[in-house]
């Protein structure tokens, strides 16, 4: 038997309560718009790397570059699937953006360290959504939260150490 709060809240195809729904389309949209910062730095710096380190740097950039498209992807339809309408608009992405935009990156050690940093700015956008999408049991978005987290928390890792910086 449904209690008077569970009958008076509306939830959507999914149930999933609407409300909290919109609510974390809406911050899906804020990490889309980081994303979409965080791949274009990421294609500057691929584009723009020099040094002694080109061949195996290039590459690496290629590599994240590539996964970032993706997860852009897998943004975009989760807050379709949630009912909302993925910012898709440069105004938009600028206008949301929370990371270091990096122009003319060509320095190994620089470009490094904006892709930590960048990460380190995604993740905080992740863990707050994560946290909301626990709230109300959204699974989908958990999911994609938690496995995002991961693979940015080992990027990061592996970056600190090509660094040879302490975590």
């Amino acid at each position: 038997m449904k209690t008077k709060k569970e009958k008076t809240e509306a939830t959507n195809i999914l149930g999933l309560p609407v409300k909290e729904t919109e609510v974390i389309a809406a911050e899906l949209n804020i990490l889309l718009s980081n994303f979409q910062v965080y791949y274009q730095n990421l294609r500057g710096i691929h584009w723009n790397i020099r040094g002694k380190r080109f061949f195996d740097l290039h590459v690496k950039f290629e590599e994240l570059y590539n996964d970032a498209q993706l997860k852009i992807d897998m943004i975009a339809e989760r807050v379709l699937t949630l009912g909302g309408t993925p910012l898709h608009t440069f105004e938009d992405y600028i206008k949301n953006n929370r990371l270091e935009v990096g122009k003319n990156v060509s320095k190994d050690v620089d470009a490094v360290q904006l892709i930590m940093s960048s990460l380190s700015d995604l993740l905080k956008i992740e863990r707050v959504i994560l946290d909301e999408s626990d709230k109300i049991n959204d699974e989908g978005t958990n999911s994609m939260m938690s496995d995002f987290i991961t693979e940015q928390e080992k990027t990061i890792w592996m970056m600190k150490a090509w660094s040879e910086e302490e975590i």
